[in-house]
Order: C-alpha cells, then structure tokens, then sequence
C-alpha cells in the first residue's frame, strides 16, 4: 500500500469477519442508518438547458475549503458515502457540495440525454459554477466509483488547469469494459441485476415525464432506441441505450472515450486514489500500472475494501475508514 503523503495514517483493517469483499460492499447500502443531513439544494442549469442539484452542508463562511462530492452509479447525494463525508468534513469546519447527476435528485431530466461514466463536461460546468459561486474557496473534488470515473477523466482531461486544489477517487472503473465483464461474473450478477432495474426505471421515469409534458421530441429519442426488454449485461444497456442517447457509436466506442485509466497521465492535480484488490465490480488486471499515473498521483491499493467498503473497526461499532482518510488527506493539502 502507498501512503506517501505528508501525514501519518493508520492503515485500513477491515472489520473482524468483514474481510469477505462482498459483506464490506453490502454494509452501506444495505445495513447502514445514519441522521439525515440537513443542507440547502441549489438547481444548476446547464449550458444546454438541463439541470443538476447541489445539495449543501457546512459553514457559509466565503473562505471556507470547499469540497465537491460526486456519487456512483444510481445514487444520489443521499447514498451513505455521501452523507457520510458531508458530516466528516463538517466537522473538520470545511463546506461541501453533493452533486446530483442529471435525474439522479428525484426528478427525471430534462432532455433525452443521459448522465454516463464520461460525463467530464458536466463536472467542468459545475466547478465553473463553484468558483463564480465562491470565489475565496479553495476546491476540492471527491468521486466515488463512476463519480471517481469522472473525476479522474475530467482532471487528465484539464491538465493544470483543473481548477482543484487536489482530488480524491473511490473504488474506480478504470477500464469500463473490463468492469463491464467482471460484473458479469459469479456473485456479482447481483449487483448487475441491481444496476439493470435502476437504469431501466430510469428511462421508463423519463419517458413518462415527457409524455405528461408533451415533449415529443424527448419521446421520439426514447422511442427510436426500441424495446428495452432483456437488456440484462452493461453492454446490452450501453450499446442500446447509453451509447445512443449521448452521441456515442456503440458500447465499445462509449467505454473507450470515457474510460479514466486512458485519461491518468495528464492529471496535474494532487490526487489520491483508494482503490481494493478484492473489488468485486473491477478485475486486478484493470488497475492502472505505475508508469501509467502521473506524478500528481497517488494509488493507496489495499488488499481488502470491497466496492466503496473500508468498514473498519468492530460490527457493533463500526468505522467508515474513508471518512477519516478522505479528510485527513485533503487536509494535509489546504
């Protein structure tokens, strides 16, 4: 494991007989309760028209460090990662944003269009809106599984001229059609299923949004991809829906252009990436290679951790190992 940053921190032990990568995935979603946070939602709108929401928490001061929070697939600001780093950086007295990606707050978006693993250009609208927003705010960014996808594309993408101060990615799909496959395989065919019920809602949500609106151009886009039926891997859904919908040719040339590991050696913006070798959502072999990473990266690869696991301590009373290395790393950079 790499921890070459300026700071101690003590290594992550998953909790006594959670070692299992799929129980360390399952906890938060599944078994978690914590307090709702109480924040102020913002809509964004967007160069073409859509919206975003951010929802915020944390002190109003101007100067404040600022920290961009960015869920996975099917989630929301209100996923337990999320609400969880928005209390930990409260409490360290810095500010944070929780993105909502298009149709991800409760309500459909607006146009046809999707959110995707490569949607860079939507984070780039959001960070020019942070620095209008608060200009004195140092800003940071935080991506979890396709928001760390994001993220990671997006600062290879800027090069120096990200606009963060630094950056850190969870449990990232590297290579989107290698994860593609390995979440195909054995057990993780649950989580599979999962995202295959979510996307498709997804759709059927918007569909009938525009059918209640009248939108028929949006009905026509939904309508030319054809039966949604029997879609049940990641290349069904993205070569019949994602791929369409935001202007790619097919799966194949979608996971080529968004996926990050292609993007890593143009990142100039201290980077911390928390990675597990036991993710049952990315094969071993999809983790980037040394000379593949900038100098601005860091890669703490730890041999158990699950899919945005890292539950720690003992099950009566556990601990959320991101929630304190995530802030104390930022930190160490303000």
């Amino acid at each position: 494991m790499d921890t070459s940053t300026a700071q101690p921190v003590a290594p992550f032990r998953p909790a006594r007989g959670f070692g299992n990568p799929h129980l360390q995935t399952l906890w938060g979603p599944t078994l978690r309760r914590q307090p709702a946070l109480v924040r102020e939602r913002q809509r964004l709108w967007l160069a073409d028209g859509d919206f975003m929401d951010l929802d915020w928490h944390g002190p109003h001061s101007p100067d404040s460090p600022l920290v961009l929070v960015l869920h996975g697939l099917t989630g929301s600001s209100n996923s337990h990662y999320v609400v969880g780093l928005q209390r930990a950086l409260a409490a360290q007295g810095w500010a944070s944003v929780a993105v909502n990606w298009r149709g991800c707050s409760g309500e459909p978006n607006l146009l046809a269009r999707s959110y995707h693993s490569g949607s860079s250009e939507d984070l780039a609208e959001v960070i020019d809106h942070l620095h209008r927003h608060r200009p004195m705010a140092p800003l940071f960014a935080v991506g979890y599984s396709l928001g760390g996808n994001i993220l990671l594309k997006h600062l290879g993408e800027a090069g120096s001229a990200s606009q963060l101060q630094g950056a850190v990615a969870v449990s990232v799909p590297f290579r989107l059609d290698q994860c593609a496959d390995r979440i195909g395989l054995g057990f993780s065919k649950v989580y599979q299923a999962h995202f295959m019920r979510e996307m498709l809602a997804y759709v059927k949500d918007k569909q009938r949004r525009f059918q209640h609106e009248g939108k028929q151009d949006g009905l026509d886009t939904l309508s030319n991809l054809g039966p949604l039926n029997n879609l049940r891997t990641f290349w069904d859904f993205d070569g019949k829906v994602t791929a369409p919908l935001n202007g790619f040719t097919d799966a194949h040339d979608y996971y080529r252009r968004s996926s990050s590991g292609y993007y890593l050696a143009g990142n100039r913006t201290p980077t911390l990436i928390i990675q597990a070798e036991d993710d049952p959502f990315v094969f071993r072999h999809s983790l980037p290679q040394a000379n593949e990473l900038s100098a601005s990266i860091t890669l703490e690869l730890h041999e158990h951790g699950g899919h945005v696991g890292f539950v720690e301590g003992r099950l009566g009373k556990p601990g959320y190992y991101l929630e304190r290395r995530i802030p104390q790393w930022l930190m160490g950079l303000a």
